[in-house]
């Protein structure tokens, strides 16, 4: 396959759309894109509705948090336990489709990923909680050279999600930390012997892997000029350098550090903002739990909480980081961020938008790297641009004479309610003949989050049903493939109850994957791989001695050197 042809293949399953509801590139048609040509795979997706929950980071004082929505995302990818030979392969036999089509086959997980998605009025945060897989890939019997295709699925499904969440004016960030373990989603995966589990070091390269073609992919006029953060505690920044890919365009878009300021939007409206307002809060997240162990240890009576009695500034909270349990001892944790600035079109179109020094479009390079603002003496109630009309408190601060309270007046101007009278006529019963979900009877876009139907999952749960199915995920069996066939079909089942398409099926569109990342990431221009093989010469063992070898060419007998009977020397037995 040519790398004209892997490029056209990898631009298509990363085509820059504008997210409007007539857009017909489905998430099957990306997938299809990138699996193994010929293969038959089950898609899971699950969702939740934007629904309204704790802010990720806590606002200065005196001022109000930001409102903000959550999403949770669950891709879940099976195959047949007894899977065919691709269709491209197989003879067709007359009544042998139609026989097999009536029995149902045996489907078991192979990978599994969560996202979940927290959206305010100036950013968008896709946040990588957790992916997995079961090593069962090898049922497929893929042709030896083919790579997994778990990072191509991984990389296409969050494309897609940042796509259909873009908003204009708004910043897209996609984060998660990178730490090894034997298993995240799928119980007693570890001891199957086809699992593949990577250590610290190859884990944070295989997700910088990942990543970086969504930087290629996404690059443009609707996107701007992404920027990937890569932050590991405890290691010098030649040594995380290591991890990035090696590609033409790595150096400009790898940074060795965090953005936390880039990406906060109270850099811009006050002078100094405190280290804890800086730290978002993530589900399992290392660096959460060390700021609630922070706030812990501070005395709410005497400081207050938004200032610490150990760390001053972010840099001192990484430092610490290092000597944290889950990023020492031996192990390596990384913290990996791309940041989607608005582009410059949709910046200047927002006339409200005063940018300082610390802005967003600030040139980003290993020279500069991000360091928390000193501290000054302001007041922070004159430096927010926000009104103060809305709140009694800040009025007395402000010394403007509070409003009259109008839900008095609303009350008076109720009317009084009617006494009914007459016959009483009773309703007919209405019988219920379709279960509707009232989980999407909610606006498709609002201030603070998009909610398009191309973004959306499968089958939209509650939060309560989701919880439960992932809880019920995590109580499974996966230590041996009749044990993961039983559990997998337990939790399809329970998980697609009520779902009209449930396990939607994709059939591999794509021919060769070892260069489909390798081509993309290094521009237009796909990448040559040398391939050495038949230009090693091995020795041969000499021919002297009469014996041939299993690779020789010589087609003669096989010569086998006897012994006389002579050169046989017996060891002569001892008279007792």
């Amino acid at each position: 396959m040519s790398s004209s042809t892997t490029s056209s293949t990898f631009r298509r399953a990363f085509k820059s759309v504008t997210p409007t509801p007539t857009s017909t590139d489905t998430l099957r048609d990306r997938l299809a894109a990138v699996l193994p040509h010929g293969f038959k795979f089950a898609v899971y997706h699950l969702s939740t509705p934007p629904t309204k929950t704790e802010p990720l980071c806590s606002a200065p004082p005196d001022e109000r948090p930001d409102k903000t929505f959550g999403e949770s995302h669950f891709l879940a990818i099976s195959i047949d336990r007894d899977h065919d030979a691709p269709a491209s392969l197989k003879r067709a036999s007359p009544g042998a489709d139609e026989a097999k089509a009536t029995e149902p086959r045996a489907q078991v997980l192979v990978f599994a990923v969560e996202i979940f998605i927290f959206t305010t009025a100036y950013s968008t945060t896709l946040f990588v909680g957790k992916a997995d897989s079961t090593g069962y890939l090898h049922l497929l019997k893929l042709p030896k050279g083919t790579s997994s295709p778990t990072r191509q699925v991984t990389a296409i499904f969050l494309a897609y999600l940042i796509e259909h969440r873009r908003r204009k004016n708004t910043q897209t960030i996609v984060n998660l930390f990178a730490r090894a373990q034997s298993q995240y989603l799928f119980p007693g995966s570890v001891q199957n012997d086809g699992k593949h589990i990577l250590d610290d070091r190859g884990l944070v390269k295989w997700w910088c892997r990942v990543l970086n073609p969504l930087m290629e992919g996404l690059r443009g006029e609707a996107w701007g000029t992404p920027k990937g953060y890569l932050l590991v505690p405890g290691l010098e920044e030649t040594d995380t350098r290591a991890f990035v890919p090696r590609t033409a365009t790595s150096a400009d878009n790898w940074v060795i550090g965090h953005p936390l300021e880039k990406i906060s939007h109270y850099v811009d409206e006050f002078d100094w903002v405190p280290p804890r307002c800086l730290i978002p809060r993530y589900p399992d997240d290392p660096k959460s739990r060390f700021r609630d162990e922070l706030d812990e240890e501070v005395s709410k009576r005497k400081q207050g909480i938004w200032k610490w009695a150990s760390v001053k500034n972010l840099d001192q909270f990484w430092e610490m980081m290092s000597f944290r349990q889950e990023c020492s001892s031996g192990r390596l944790t990384g913290f990996i961020w791309l940041v989607f600035n608005p582009t410059k079109k949709d910046t200047a179109a927002q006339a409200k938008t005063t940018t300082s020094t610390s802005s967003f479009d600030a040139p980003f390079s290993s020279h500069n790297p991000p360091s928390t603002p000193p501290r000054r003496r302001v007041d922070i109630l004159a430096q927010t641009p926000r009104s103060n009309r809305g709140s009694p408190l800040k009025q007395d601060l402000d010394g403007s004479p509070p409003r009259p309270d109008r839900r008095k007046k609303k009350d008076k101007l109720k009317r009084k309610k009617k006494k009914l009278t007459g016959p009483i006529i009773s309703r007919p019963p209405k019988v219920k003949r379709q279960l509707r979900n009232y989980l999407l009877d909610r606006p498709t876009s609002t201030k603070y989050y998009y909610w398009p139907p191309e973004g959306r999952g499968a089958k939209v749960v509650s939060e309560s049903e989701y919880k439960r199915d992932i809880e019920l995920l995590l109580h499974l069996d996966f230590s041996t493939l009749d044990k993961a066939v039983g559990s997998s079909r337990r939790w399809i089942s329970q998980a697609g109850v009520g779902a009209d398409e449930w396990g939607a099926s994709v059939l591999g569109k794509a021919k060769t994957q070892g260069n489909l990342f390798g081509s993309v990431s290094s521009g237009n221009q796909g990448a040559v791989v040398t391939n050495l093989t038949g230009l090693v010469r091995r020795k041969r063992p000499s021919q002297e001695t009469g014996q041939s070898t299993a690779g020789s060419n010589e087609s003669g007998p096989i010569s086998i050197n006897v012994l006389d009977a002579g050169l046989i020397r017996k060891k002569p037995k001892d008279k007792a």
